[in-house]
């Protein structure tokens, strides 16, 4: 008989609070109740947002229309060019929006002090594979170019985001690797990001049911957004990775998808390239917007933004 995983008792006490709700699965739920419990669960279990200089919605041009876009600045003026983040949401592909994410966006732009402009990329099922990653391309090169419409000067750009927002990150530095923008990728931040298929996998096994991300939810992301199954743009751990960023790879070790953040730090050390890895102990899928009902998990962002200033301070 295997030990039970270590679970952090604030963690715990989220997930125990989550199973006594006993709320309908995602996967009964109509799409905009699912997009709707998102925005809600974020809202109870996230910190407030900070209140920042700059918090301005803005849009830029797409392959099939204008891309909704929030510039966030710890800063009201910047005279000097500066890296821009650009801040990918989670949601698989489905349920995400610029709210479900603001609150962290205010802190990683606050903590990072560089300005930071999340995209609001096309979802599926409306707009399946791969309309999510051509926007995010769309947008990326937009920032990269530092149109008048966004103020900045961009001397490069960091690519983060969060689960199919990690899986954007990823798959944007590689478009940008083979074909480049403006300014290039400095760094990459994965945040338990999906990689690879995940079906199979250990952590899928264990992890199913009961820690926030279960199977169900993930087998209703894959159907609604229908990535190709060998198209690198839906799995990344099937491209070139010859000439990946500096990257910080974060993954949670309660997550279903969790291996399959591991096996994306493999494939870049194999590679030969600069990766950070930091594995979250005792916390599920999408610690970094459950910082109010998992207190410890503001620890684990502050982490990950140590991470980012190492590397962006410390070039190879």
């Amino acid at each position: 008989m295997t030990d039970a995983p270590f679970i952090r008792p604030d963690m715990k006490a989220f997930l125990d609070m989550m199973a006594q709700v006993n709320g309908p699965k995602m996967v009964d739920m109509t799409l905009e109740e699912a997009r709707d419990s998102y925005v809600k669960l974020h809202g109870i279990a996230d910190r407030p947002a900070r209140a920042l200089p700059v918090i301005r919605d803005l849009a830029c041009p797409g392959p099939a229309g204008d891309i909704p876009l929030r510039l966030y600045d710890a800063r009201g003026t910047r005279s000097e060019p500066s890296p821009v983040i650009v801040f990918y949401h989670g949601g698989g592909f489905v349920i995400g929006d610029l709210d479900t994410h603001h609150a962290l966006c205010t802190e990683i732009a606050a903590l990072m002090d560089m300005p930071l402009v999340a995209v609001h990329y096309a979802r599926a099922p409306e707009a399946p594979f791969p309309a999510a990653i051509l926007d995010c391309e769309a947008a990326t090169r937009w920032v990269a170019s530092s149109p008048a419409d966004l103020g900045l000067a961009a001397s490069g750009i960091i690519t983060i985001g969060d689960s199919a927002g990690g899986n954007a990150t990823v798959v944007v530095s590689q478009l940008l690797g083979a074909n480049p923008a403006a300014v290039p990728v400095v760094l990459q931040v994965p945040i338990f990001p999906l990689v690879e298929d995940a079906n199979g996998s250990a952590s899928m096994a264990a992890f199913s049911e009961g820690f926030l991300l279960t199977a169900d939810t993930m087998g209703f992301f894959d159907a609604a957004y229908g990535a190709g199954r060998s198209d690198p743009r839906g799995f990344p751990i099937l491209g070139d990775h010859s000439n990946a960023p500096p990257t910080i790879i974060v993954t949670a070790s309660l997550d279903p998808i969790r291996d399959s953040g591991r096996a994306y730090a493999k494939a870049l050390v194999d590679a030969g390239r600069d990766v950070v890895f930091i594995e979250m102990r005792g916390v599920t899928h999408s610690f970094t917007n459950l910082r109010a009902a998992v207190p410890s998990t503001q620890r684990d962002l502050e982490r990950v933004i140590a991470a980012m200033k190492f590397v962006l301070e410390n070039p190879a």
